[in-house]
């Protein structure tokens, strides 16, 4: 759809930002500057990674070990972390984790911290995925990993401890759009039973036809153009093509019902929030249990990125509440 045939007089000011995510805004840099050298922008995200993990308390009571798995046909090892809580000797209920990063960015790292507060908050296991990035790996590299280590978590859930009917699958923004892309491949193949997803401002529709999606340009968050590029290099200049997999952008499935029971949460000023309305709607009307909660005056991806604002940690209290009322749903 042309630029011209969307209202783009929509708030871009930020001005109904959060007091404290506002005055983190401004220490931010432009993150468009990743665009000029991919390679080079993950060196330096790994090193502000690195230190940014260094001023946080440490989160005890967590143990990790980190693996490889087999990935699917002619493809290589997808690396996994597996994050446990100590002192737990039952069968625990696990979730797949699913990183962001627009899909050429981002790791395991990406969010080891904060797993690690969810391990010790909710009780569970989570077994993070290092899915191969766009450009160098287009779709479906990146699914494919997602799939193969949902593969061996289930294959592998006694000697994980892990309870095989209670596996939840969740990520942020791309993270969460390959969780709601992985929730469909996984109803159609029917081989492995997922009872839940989490998907925090999830990436779901690579057309960005939305008033939203149109409305957010600001240099120093997750942005239109931002957005833009990180489809065309994971599906490789498909943007709007009508014969893009659901298995690429959920949005696209035509058929939403039979899938896990969902909970979609979002800032009001992220620009995928037209979208992530839209698929849940989509999804209580296939009949899929599905809850949404929208935090206003957040940005993309905030709860993630300032920890320590309140609402952030109201975020991160609803997530942990969710997915432990989830596990015990079973």
């Amino acid at each position: 759809m042309p630029d011209q045939e969307i209202n783009t007089d929509l708030p871009n000011s930020f001005e109904l930002l959060d007091f404290e995510l506002a005055k983190a805004l401004k220490q931010c840099s432009e993150i468009g500057l990743l665009w000029d050298d991919i390679p080079a922008a993950r060196v330096i995200e790994a090193e502000m990674l690195e230190e940014f993990k260094s001023e946080l308390p440490p989160v005890t009571g967590v143990t990790t070990s980190d693996h490889r798995v087999s990935g699917s046909v002619n493809s290589p090892e997808v690396p996994v972390r597996i994050y446990r809580p100590e002192n737990y000797s039952d069968a625990l209920p696990a979730l797949l984790w699913i990183h962001g990063g627009g899909y050429v960015m981002g790791s395991i790292e990406t969010a080891d911290y904060v797993i690690k507060q969810l391990v010790e908050s909710v009780g569970c296991v989570v077994v993070s995925v290092e899915y191969r990035l766009a450009p160098e790996h287009p779709f479906p590299a990146a699914i494919d990993d997602c799939y193969s280590a949902l593969q061996w978590l289930f294959s592998h859930a006694d000697e994980l401890g892990v309870d095989k009917s209670r596996i939840a699958i969740g990520g942020v923004s791309a993270g969460g759009g390959l969780a709601a892309c992985l929730a469909i491949m996984v109803r159609d193949r029917s081989e492995i039973p997922v009872m839940f997803q989490i998907l925090m401002c999830p990436m779901l529709d690579e057309r960005s036809e939305t008033h939203s999606s149109y409305s957010i340009t600001d240099p120093r968050v997750w942005n239109r153009d931002c957005n833009l590029r990180g489809w065309e290099a994971y599906l490789g200049q498909k943007i709007g093509d009508r014969k893009v997999s659901p298995y690429a952008a959920a949005a696209r499935a035509d058929d939403l019902r039979n899938l896990p029971p969902a909970y979609i949460s979002v800032g009001s000023l992220d620009l995928f929030i037209d979208e992530n309305i839209h698929y849940n709607q989509r999804l209580i009307q296939a009949g899929v249990p599905a809850e949404m909660h929208i935090f206003s005056g957040a940005f993309h991806a905030f709860e993630f990125q300032v920890l320590s604002a309140q609402i952030s940690l109201r975020a991160w209290a609803m997530h942990y509440e969710i997915l432990k009322q989830a596990f015990k749903s079973i």
